[in-house]
């Protein structure tokens, strides 16, 4: 059995398109918000800082928590989902 989400295997299976930004894995409707009010209404948004951050997955953690206040467990979660996304389809 996957250790990931269904929403976390749903994100990763097909392209982003405009999906919002509580689509990605990790992130609910109140880090949604957060990240909304930062101007990161889209999971593309979230997509284009995890790209400008090289794809580190610790580093998008770190902006993660400090942007929209993420626990380790989210940040983790989102940053996973965001990898596998671009190992797919970039």
């Amino acid at each position: 059995m996957s250790n990931t989400s269904q929403k976390h295997r749903d994100f990763v299976a097909e392209p982003m398109g405009d999906k919002p930004v509580t689509a990605l894995s990790g992130i609910g409707e109140v880090l949604g918000k957060k990240l909304e009010e930062e101007g990161f209404d889209k999971a593309y948004t979230v997509l284009g800082q995890f790209l400008l951050l090289r794809k580190d997955v610790e580093m998008f953690s770190e902006w993660l928590k400090d942007t929209s206040g993420a626990n380790s467990k989210q940040a983790t979660s989102c940053s996973q989902c965001l990898k596998e996304w671009c190992d797919a389809f970039l």
